[in-house]
């Protein structure tokens, strides 16, 4: 594994960019290690619905970043005490929503400094039942990111002002308040230590095992062009935020799998514009279902057919065709 330098960037559309650039233009052949530290952003998962996870008003008194990331999930809050980690391999078609896989080595390097880390829910570092780290996959079909926030020094109360809390996500979970569920790092360790010193010995505990070393230096010219992908993509408020769909029927339902929100415009019966937001993780993009159902009835058993060959589990993941279609028609 290759652990490349970003050079201490700190900007989170830059840093996203890389990411994305490294899974889709790196050596096919070696995985790669990436760790970046975001200036105070709010980092969005693929499928949300980006206005209804922030509170706009103070994000925008305080020039808190708003980026969308490629992977499924839920909104996350990054700033100068979060230490995040990229892994990026080759998609062998089982190791997507294997979080597992992923976890354990930084959850083993956790454990030797004395931090009693473990992996529970769907995809949550947890310390003495408090989180202190979330992860997310996406795969080109041949390769995939597996990342996640270490929340080494953050301050928790801008997590609360400048993200939304879904009051469903709080019913389904009995949580009283954001704060009373996460913490940092940094209050577990015996013997303090700065930001600097904990990202060395994650490192190197995450290469203790391995024979081979390397730090990889991006040229000129890759630089120049993870600029051009953020300037194209992540810096345009159509990535970011996109424009809320027309719609005249909603449906939202938490499942084991996470929230999904959608959005139905339906005219003369007909579904003419469908949106899908939510924080699930899937293989296939949700847009290929989006467009699918446009121009169906808008009549269970018509949306039965449209669906009859396809396989659910593939966008939302463990989830039956039916359940989504009692959750497109209105049943609960």
């Amino acid at each position: 594994m290759i652990f490349i330098d970003n050079e201490g960037c700190t900007d989170p559309k830059l840093n996203l960019a890389l990411e994305e650039f490294a899974l889709r233009n790196f050596d096919s052949s070696t995985d790669y290690l990436l760790f970046y530290i975001n200036e105070p952003s709010i980092i969005i998962g693929r499928n949300q619905n980006t206005l209804e996870e922030i509170n706009q008003e103070y994000i925008a008194e305080n020039n808190i970043h708003v980026v969308r990331r490629i992977s499924g999930g839920g909104a996350v809050y990054h700033d100068l005490g979060n230490l995040n980690f990229s892994f990026i391999t080759n998609h062998d078609g089982k190791s997507i929503s294997n979080f597992k896989k992923f976890t354990a080595p930084v959850i083993q390097v956790l454990n030797t400094m004395g931090v009693a880390a473990e992996l529970k829910g769907r995809n949550d570092i947890l310390v003495e039942e408090k989180k202190i780290s979330g992860t997310a996959q996406f795969s080109t079909g041949k390769r995939m990111i597996s990342h996640g926030t270490l929340l080494f020094d953050t301050n928790m109360g801008e997590v609360s002002n400048a993200l939304q809390v879904k009051m469903s996500k709080i019913q389904s979970k009995g949580h009283k308040s954001v704060r009373s569920r996460v913490a940092n790092i940094s209050e577990f360790l015996k013997t303090p230590l700065t930001m600097k010193d904990f990202k060395n010995q994650l490192l190197i505990g995450l290469y203790k095992a391995r024979e081979h070393f390397e730090i990889y230096k991006l040229t000129e010219a890759e630089w120049k062009a993870v600029h051009k992908l953020k300037a194209e993509k992540y810096d345009l408020w159509d990535w970011n935020f996109g424009h809320s769909p027309k719609f005249n029927i909603q449906r939202n339902k938490r499942f084991s799998i996470g929230e999904i929100d959608l959005r139905i415009f339906v005219e003369k019966g007909l579904i003419s514009d469908f949106k899908i937001f939510g924080d699930f993780f899937g293989r296939r993009p949700v847009t290929d279902l989006e467009e699918l159902l446009i121009g169906t009835a808008y009549d269970k058993n018509e949306i039965s057919k449209k669906l009859q060959h396809i396989a659910i589990e593939n966008y939302f993941g463990k989830l039956e065709n039916s359940e989504f279609i009692d959750l497109v028609y209105g049943n609960d």
